[in-house]
């Protein structure tokens, strides 16, 4: 059966994605310069957040996720990142190949929290990988890729910040659930708000919240009342 290794040489942010999207450049090496026809393969990647230091103002804002620091040592366990496919191509002994990796801003998503809690340094990275390869000199043979083959990887956290800036400059995200959304739309066009930015200060101001419009539904939703007609 023909041994298998991976390695991963860099990572960029690719800037004409239509989505934030990471590409890690990925190295495949077959033992004994074996001819491979093709690999399909599946690569995990998790974060492996015990692998870093951080400094204080990082686990203040990684302890929704981990806890107190004390607590690390139990806590500190892996994130998931992505799970992404890759069909390599024709190679005899290695080859280098992309590894497209779609991102996102969400915040409710783990991993996006731990990456915006960085100041910088490096994120540690393990890719594990599995998946089918196609082989034979002379022939053609199905064989396995292990599931012990992995990689480790330290990315750039800049590299991250930098995708997301290409796409959300100076902004964050935040979903909401739709009644809160429908509400929230009722109090922009009801007030003629030019945007969402607008609207979050309407909503945020002290004299907006203590003399709100009547029949206000962002109102209903928490449950208080607004002013009535005498």
């Amino acid at each position: 059966m023909t041994q298998f290794s991976f390695a991963c040489t860099g990572v960029r942010a690719d800037r004409y994605a239509a989505g934030p999207t990471l590409v890690f450049r990925l190295r495949v090496t077959a033992a004994d310069n074996a001819h491979v026809h093709a690999v399909a393969l599946r690569c995990q990647i998790r974060i492996e957040p015990a692998r870093r230091t951080y400094e204080s103002a990082e686990a203040d804002g990684l302890a929704d996720l981990f806890g107190e620091r004390s607590r690390w040592g139990s806590t500190l366990q892996p994130v998931q990142f992505a799970q992404v496919a890759l069909m390599v191509p024709s190679f005899t002994g290695e080859i280098e190949a992309d590894l497209v990796v779609p991102c996102t801003y969400d915040m409710d998503i783990a991993a996006t929290r731990y990456l915006a809690a960085l100041d910088g340094g490096e994120v540690p990275l393990l890719m594990l990988f599995s998946g089918t390869a196609f082989t034979g000199a002379g022939g053609f043979q199905v064989e396995p890729v292990p599931w012990d083959r992995e990689a480790a990887f330290r990315m750039p956290a800049a590299t991250w910040r930098e995708m997301i800036e290409q796409h959300f400059p100076g902004c964050g995200w935040i979903r909401l659930p739709r009644d809160t959304m429908d509400a929230l739309l009722a109090y922009r066009s009801r007030h003629a708000l030019a945007s969402w930015e607008s609207t979050l200060k309407a909503l945020l101001d002290d004299k907006g919240a203590a003399d709100p419009p009547r029949r206000d539904p962002l109102r209903a939703l928490t449950g208080t009342t607004g002013r009535t007609d005498p």
